[in-house]
């Protein structure tokens, strides 16, 4: 199980938009370059934060930038933007089908469904303590920015 590359995508791109977009004109180019992948993924990564009203988007050479204050940005808030959890808002994806015949498959779900739900509180409560704001600082002074 892992967490869609989206969420680090995401983040990355909030970042350079943060610390570049005002003196620098950021497009979809531009940030796949840095992130290192297609410039579609950039595309669709940039639509689904917009959608979330994290940035706004001018189409074209015109870039993007952050529409919210840094501080009011978390990781939690960047994890939901991307769906990162998809359709089922669960974390932890579950086989279907366990067999019901089995004296663990038909108990399965009541070991570890109540388990596996703290854990994703947990995750959630801590991305819920990280700003784009602390990101953005620690960007700073690890790259001489």
């Amino acid at each position: 199980m892992q967490i869609s590359s989206r969420f680090t995508i995401a983040t990355h791109v909030l970042v350079v938009l943060a610390l570049e977009g005002e003196q620098t004109k950021v497009t979809s180019d531009y940030l796949a370059a840095s992130v290192g992948v297609n410039p579609v993924i950039i595309r669709n990564v940039l639509s689904q934060l917009k959608a979330a009203n994290l940035i706004a988007v001018t189409r074209g050479k015109g870039g993007a930038r952050v529409v919210q204050n840094l501080s009011d940005i978390t990781l939690y808030d960047i994890y939901e933007a991307v769906d990162s959890l998809g359709k089922s808002g669960q974390l932890f994806g579950f086989h279907d089908n366990p067999n019901p015949n089995c004296n663990i498959g038909r108990t399965i779900h009541a070991v570890l469904d109540g388990r596996l739900e703290v854990a994703q509180r947990a995750l959630e409560a801590e991305l819920n303590q990280t700003t784009l704001a602390d990101l953005v600082q620690d960007a700073q002074e690890k790259s001489s920015i």
